[in-house]
């Protein structure tokens, strides 16, 4: 008998798996994610300056109160795929005949090809977080793209000048430099707990390579409980950011946008062997995503 397989998920149902595909964008751990943003989100950030005085019995209005606000669009995005069954089949039960190799196989076929989808989605939106254009089909902007980018487009983040393009040699100076950038810049959120040094997976591979050069025991010594930090600050480590850059900004002033609830967010697993006699499945998931920053002056970028 043929195997078949046919499911639609819409909404809240699809929301589900959406959200676990775009969980495995590693970059997201060190963003604010804002679910269920229906067209338009506008983030405010407050800052208060001079407002605590000595009480009085007087009213006297004092010190200023800052209100920034920021739009976080996320851009409506889909994935249509035409994928053979047989192939997907094999591996599935290739998986499914594995015994104490790892995780446990996918508990169904439909299970597996939605993660088989959820590892696409997870790959383009990490890529788009940090070097996304809004004018290339399936991406949308990101924080570090060119001229367009939004921290380009804000104007008030913060340059910090790299001495070239990083090296295990020169990687701990051009830290250096930013964490001083950071001290005279944005000294008022130093003491934050969720402050972050961002780089990329190269960029920390010649930091491990300096400081294992330099003989630090933590180097030779990593596991799974390590926190990585530079001079006190922890450093997040992003697959889909571009190399010989990094950032300084707190993860509360980062933002990721998707809409998990609305009904345009669907994942259709259509099995054509009805409709036509082949042995392919159509995949097609729709969903959204987007990045914004919320107070531009507060972040330092080296390129």
């Amino acid at each position: 008998m043929a195997f078949t397989t046919t499911s639609n998920f819409a909404g809240k149902a699809a929301g589900f798996y959406i959200s676990a595909a775009l969980k495995q964008a590693n970059s997201l751990d060190f963003l604010t994610t804002i679910e269920n943003i229906k067209y338009k989100s506008n983030i405010q950030r407050m800052a208060g300056s001079g407002v605590v005085k000595n009480a009085t019995c007087d009213f006297t209005d004092a010190g200023t109160l800052a209100l920034t606000e920021k739009v976080l669009e996320p851009k409506n995005l889909q994935i249509n795929l035409d994928l053979c069954k047989s192939t997907l089949l094999d591996s599935w039960e290739a998986l499914q005949m594995r015994a104490g190799a790892g995780a446990p196989p996918p508990a169904s076929f439909n299970d597996y090809v939605i993660s088989y989808m959820g590892e696409i989605i997870a790959e383009a939106t990490e890529e788009s977080i940090w070097s996304g254009a809004d004018a290339t089909a399936g991406e949308f902007e990101g924080f570090l793209t060119g001229t367009t980018g939004i921290f380009a487009v804000d104007g008030t983040v913060v340059g910090s000048t790299a001495s070239g393009a990083y090296t295990a040699a020169n990687i701990i100076a051009n830290l250096q430099t930013l964490t001083a950038d950071m001290a005279t810049n944005i000294s008022a959120v130093l003491r934050k707990d969720d402050l972050h040094i961002y780089m990329s997976p190269k960029t920390y591979a010649l930091y491990v390579s300096a400081v294992s050069t330099l003989g630090y025991v933590n180097a030779y010594n990593m596991n799974g409980d390590y926190a990585p930090v530079f001079e006190g600050y922890k450093i997040a480590v992003c697959n889909g950011m571009a190399d010989n850059q990094l950032v300084a900004a707190e993860k509360s002033n980062l933002f990721f946008g998707t809409d998990l609830l609305s009904d345009a967010t669907r994942i259709t697993l259509m099995d054509m062997a009805a409709l036509d006699g082949s042995d392919n499945m159509r995949l097609v998931a729709r969903y959204s995503g987007g990045v914004q920053l919320g107070v531009g002056a507060d972040i330092v970028h080296q390129d």
